[in-house]
């Protein structure tokens, strides 16, 4: 196969292209390469048809220089079979994975999507309002929630890595493309960035990756949070959470720089200062001063939006309890509420009490009349009256 060089931020890449011969033909006994849509160092992307099933899939199959990789081959087996798992509707859908028989190289097919990824949309259309960040946000959260549960960790979450698209007729739908595989994927660089790699693996990418990535330890679920924290950041303000500066730089910054509070890096956006809370809390430099889950972070941004959709069907954190700490105005919300209700209710039980106690004193005053008519012929009588003891209000 045909190979060139590629030399970006002084990395060289060496990309091979698959045979242009694949356009029209059929592979697996089931699909027919329709065009190829993507194309980076580490594969190709190809849109194709399944006829059987009568839908258009993705195809993303890996250089063959990758086939004689056996840690490789393993660790894709073990994530593709986790990602086929997956099931929720904010994540990208696997249909099926293997390797080619002819060649050896490595393929996934997955779901077909149309529609424009946070990076561009956030080139093409500037800042997002906080609050439908905040949706799309949670939404992907969701996505991640169930991968982690299942053991499978991003790292490598970025813009272009969640794509908005239109399902059903819902817009602002994000799909998360490449869990668990960003290391061994082709890679959609932005301008001014590199990714970095060790003999050929895909570990992150400087300006979304978390400080213990930048320092090469081992990652767990909480450093796909900061990287969603930056992503959200960068989403409502259109920049990152540190001064702009080179690729590598930012792997500095991501150690030792604390973050540019959300509400002062644009001033003229007059955004919440509640984000600073929200958002400071994700990009923690210490893993155990962040949200512990994805479901945490979820719903510190629930409490963004009005009171009538916060209750409602949203895909972020299906059956998940809240963390009291992350739903303070939720359940300040509702302490008001049950005062209010008492109130309301001990008002209601004082009304009754003292229309009881008019109604037994007119009645006390007709007895009495009836009373006095009796005996008015009556000399030196004297007239009794009984009288009655009215509940006292004060001990309800």
């Amino acid at each position: 196969m045909p190979q060139f060089l590629a030399v970006s931020q002084g990395c060289i890449y060496i990309i091979t292209i698959m045979p242009e011969d694949l356009i029209g033909k059929e592979i697996l006994g089931q699909f027919r390469i329709i065009e190829r849509i993507g194309r980076g160092g580490m594969g190709e992307v190809y849109k194709a048809e399944q006829p059987a099933m009568d839908r258009v899939v993705a195809i993303k199959i890996l250089h063959q220089k990758l086939a004689g990789r056996k840690d490789l081959l393993s660790r894709f087996r073990r994530e593709a079979r986790a990602m086929s798992r997956l099931t929720h509707p904010n994540s990208v859908r696997v249909f099926l994975y293997g390797q080619l028989e002819d060649t050896g190289q490595l393929y996934i097919a997955m779901e077909f999507l149309e529609g424009i990824d946070l990076a561009k949309n956030t080139r093409k259309y500037g800042p997002t309002e906080p609050l439908r960040a905040a949706k799309i946000m949670i939404q992907t959260l969701g996505a991640l929630e169930e991968a982690h549960e299942v053991g499978v960790i991003h790292r490598d979450l970025k813009p272009e890595n969640i794509l908005l698209t239109n399902q059903g007729g819902i817009v602002d739908t994000p799909k998360v493309l490449d869990f668990g595989l960003a290391k061994i994927h082709e890679q959609k660089m932005r301008p001014d960035s590199m990714i970095l790699t060790r003999e050929g693996m895909v570990f992150g990418t400087p300006e979304f990756m978390s400080p213990e990535q930048a320092r090469g330890e081992t990652l767990d679920a909480r450093s796909d949070i900061y990287s969603a924290g930056i992503i959200y950041y960068e989403m409502v303000t259109g920049k990152l959470p540190f001064p702009k500066s080179k690729s590598m730089v930012y792997i500095t910054h991501q150690i030792k720089t604390p973050p540019i509070p959300i509400s002062q890096r644009v001033p003229e956006l007059n955004l919440p200062k509640e984000l600073d809370v929200i958002i400071g809390k994700a990009l923690e430099k210490d893993r155990n001063n962040r949200y512990q889950t994805a479901t945490e972070f979820a719903e510190a941004l629930r409490a963004l939006l009005p009171a009538d959709q916060q209750a409602g069907p949203m895909h972020a954190v299906p059956g998940a309890e809240q963390d009291p700490s992350t739903t303070i105005n939720t359940s300040t919300a509702l302490n008001n509420s049950y005062e209010s209700n008492s109130k309301t209710q001990n008002q209601g039980k004082g009304l009754v009490i003292t229309l009881l106690a008019i109604i037994i004193l007119l009645l006390g005053t007709v007895l009495w009349l009836v009373a006095g008519k009796t005996t008015s012929n009556e000399d030196n009588e004297k007239i009794q009256v009984v009288p009655v003891s009215l509940p006292d209000s004060s001990k309800d």
